[in-house]
């Protein structure tokens, strides 16, 4: 059994579609991860999902920042629902949306695997974390996402505040300081504070703030691990991190990742999408 891991989708089913059978999928056999974000900019949300909620029971997807801000929009007012993008209105308004939506709202911030000695984000960790602490948060945060009152979550769990990760919270700031670390985070400073606005490529922070991975004296970690979310960080394999977000969106590629191999192997399918001016992509 091969077990891949693909990176960021955002809508780009046809790039999907030809990765799969690039990579040799055989349902039957295989297992694919998703590591987040396979909503929107691409055009084919809809598409995506239904794919995606089709494979095989083999199949993990772990929530990325997109995913999440459809399902908060899904618990506002039909009327304000018709007002985002047309790509995620037919997502809205599709008919089997309920199942779509359940499905999605049931999939996991985490993902480990002992046995491939592998874990799967969407973004990141907390600097304080190790693995334990990190599965034991997502489950927190999880388990009020599938809770019967999860629109009450939905509506309160935006905002840049608090942007450091503290056992001592409590509450709704609980909740939205996880999220914010497992689909948000990019770089932090040694205390675990998100610099939200920064979304370049390492070098181009500011001082005093490092890549999630990378900060000093961060917890030890006995998995290697598998994120997205960082287009501009491009593919990256190192620190015990393996990257895939390679921006297939903005015309860079879709990315997948053997992960049951002793050295995982990278296969890349290069999108045709054209690369909006500014916008670099690794």
């Amino acid at each position: 059994m091969a077990v891949w891991a693909i990176g960021d989708i955002q809508g780009c089913y046809d790039e999907l579609a030809r990765l799969i059978e690039k990579i040799n999928y055989d349902p039957a056999r295989d297992a694919l991860w998703f590591c987040g974000d396979l909503v929107n900019r691409g055009g084919q949300s809809l598409e995506v999902l239904r794919l995606v909620k089709s494979l095989n029971e083999n199949t993990v997807v772990t929530l990325g920042n997109h995913d999440l801000s459809l399902l908060a929009v899904s618990v506002r007012s039909e009327q304000e629902q018709a007002k985002v993008n047309p790509e995620l209105r037919t997502v809205l308004f599709a008919p089997d949306r309920r199942e779509l939506l359940d499905w999605l709202r049931h999939r996991p911030l985490l993902h480990t695997d002992r046995n491939l000695g592998m874990m799967m984000v969407h973004a990141g960790l907390a600097p304080s974390w190790d693995v334990s602490r990190a599965e034991s948060v997502a489950r927190e945060i999880e388990s009020r996402l599938r809770a019967d009152d999860y629109q009450r979550l939905l509506k309160q769990m935006f905002g840049n505040k608090p942007d450091t990760w503290s056992n001592r919270l409590r509450g709704i700031e609980r909740l939205r300081a996880g999220i914010n670390v497992f689909t948000r985070m990019r770089y932090c400073d040694v205390r675990g504070r998100i610099a939200f606005s920064e979304k370049g490529m390492p070098g181009t922070q500011r001082p005093g703030h490092y890549p999630w991975f990378s900060v000093p004296g961060h917890a030890r970690r006995d998995l290697r691990i598998v994120c997205g979310h960082w287009s501009t960080l491009g593919r990256f394999a190192g620190l015990g991190i393996y990257a895939i977000d390679t921006g297939c969106v903005w015309g860079g590629a879709l990315t997948a990742l053997r992960l049951d191999i002793e050295d995982p192997q990278f296969v890349v399918l290069k999108s045709d999408r054209p690369t909006p001016a500014g916008k670099f992509i690794e």
